[in-house]
């Protein structure tokens, strides 16, 4: 078994729970897990949830289910084998900017301080022998630490993110266990990006993953690019944004959350095309009657043999959260594959296709369907996909 926990039980998450058990009923085929036809030594019939955290007051102390069924009900069926433990109090931290005006907001560490909090958590981590954890909190704003002195001196100052804290309380309970644990980074968040966390999960033989996965526009962005560079044509400019209705793109509306996202969907476009073309590519607006389904444009203009000037025009409309939870479904057992091989501090061959941001800093963005083939070759290499 897989024990999983999550922190932010927003829709991804939810979609993640209902589909996971979903699949393990044989409800649905597994459309979305990109691994799905390859054999590894764990599937999906492996992964229970275990704990689950979240700061949005409608939701602390509800069961999983009842906060899965509200999320989702009657769009997608939830199944009565969804857990029902009790979704958990996390922290604020330094990413509460904003996120009271979308919701009621509470986090441990108001009442206590924050190297308190992350503790507590990381004893409820070891209590329930976590293996991997999910974090897919909202967007927020956040720089690397670079050096583990400057990380540690932050937290017993209280002066990190979220996403920050969720991952050093998964180090002290990997610590804590003695065994190793890999944290997956679904949002923009430094920290496969940032050498101070992957030193600290190298100490403790663990895997932290990232940043931001990579689920509709940029994946396919990094495709296109990819093309036109191999045939040699030259970008004169590239315009590509998104808009939905979610409560992550609300909180997209904070200039500061919004700057996080802007980050690491720009970063593609230099590394897949070797200069840096005029580009605007955005999470750019919040419509709140387009729900989970996104908005998203694209315009690339580019010049052809002879000077001549070719263009490709894309609209398209994508299920937002369902489409990142089915990577979480792969990236958990991958994961723990990885762990269990002896791979500790991150691992840039499976970033590379699933986030957008792939760690290890300065590590370059390339073709989604590059990343790929690369992954498959890796994973064969290390006896985690048959050969």
């Amino acid at each position: 078994m897989i024990k999983v926990a999550i922190f932010g039980q927003g829709l991804v998450a939810a979609h993640y729970v209902a589909g996971l058990y979903r699949l393990k009923k044989g409800e649905i085929e597994p459309y979305g897990v990109p691994l799905a036809k390859y054999k590894l030594p764990y599937s999906w019939n492996d992964q229970e949830v275990v704990l689950s955290y979240d700061v949005d007051q409608r939701k602390v102390g509800k069961s999983l289910k009842e906060a899965v069924k509200e999320a989702l009900e009657p769009v997608v069926p939830v199944p009565d084998e969804v857990p029902e433990i009790k979704i958990r109090e996390g922290v604020l931290a330094n990413s509460s900017q904003g996120l009271d005006k979308m919701f009621p907001i509470r986090g441990r560490d108001q009442e206590k301080g924050l190297k308190e909090a992350v503790e507590e958590i990381a004893e409820e981590l070891s209590g329930a022998d976590v293996d991997v954890v999910l974090n897919i909190i909202s967007t927020e704003p956040a720089t690397p630490f670079e050096s583990i002195d400057a990380l540690r001196e932050a937290i017993e100052k209280g002066n990190v993110s979220a996403a920050q804290a969720y991952a050093y309380a998964t180090y002290l309970a990997s610590k804590k266990m003695g065994k190793p644990v890999a944290f997956i980074n679904l949002i923009p968040t430094p920290l496969a990006n940032d050498p101070a966390f992957v030193k600290l999960y190298e100490e403790a033989n663990s895997l932290v993953l990232g940043d931001d996965g990579a689920t509709g526009a940029t994946p396919l962005t990094a495709d296109i690019l990819e093309h036109l560079a191999e045939r040699n044509r030259k970008v004169k400019y590239i315009v590509q944004f998104n808009i939905g209705g979610n409560t992550d793109f609300l909180a997209l509306t904070i200039p500061e959350r919004n700057l996080m996202k802007e980050k690491t969907k720009s970063s593609v476009v230099e590394d897949i095309l070797g200069y840096d073309a005029p580009h605007y590519i955005k999470p750019t607006g919040y419509v709140e009657p387009l729900g989970d389904r996104k908005f998203v444009a694209m315009d690339i203009e580019w010049i052809t043999f002879n000077g001549l000037v070719d263009e490709l025009i894309i609209n398209m409309r994508i299920n937002d959260s369902p489409a990142l939870a089915g990577l979480a479904v792969d990236l958990v057992r991958i994961s723990k594959a990885l762990v269990e091989k002896g791979v500790k501090g991150t691992f840039y061959d499976v970033n590379a296709f699933y986030m957008k941001n792939p760690g290890p800093k300065d590590a370059k963005n390339k073709a989604r369907i590059k990343a790929y083939y690369d992954m498959i070759e890796s994973l064969k290499g290390l006896g985690i996909l048959e050969a």
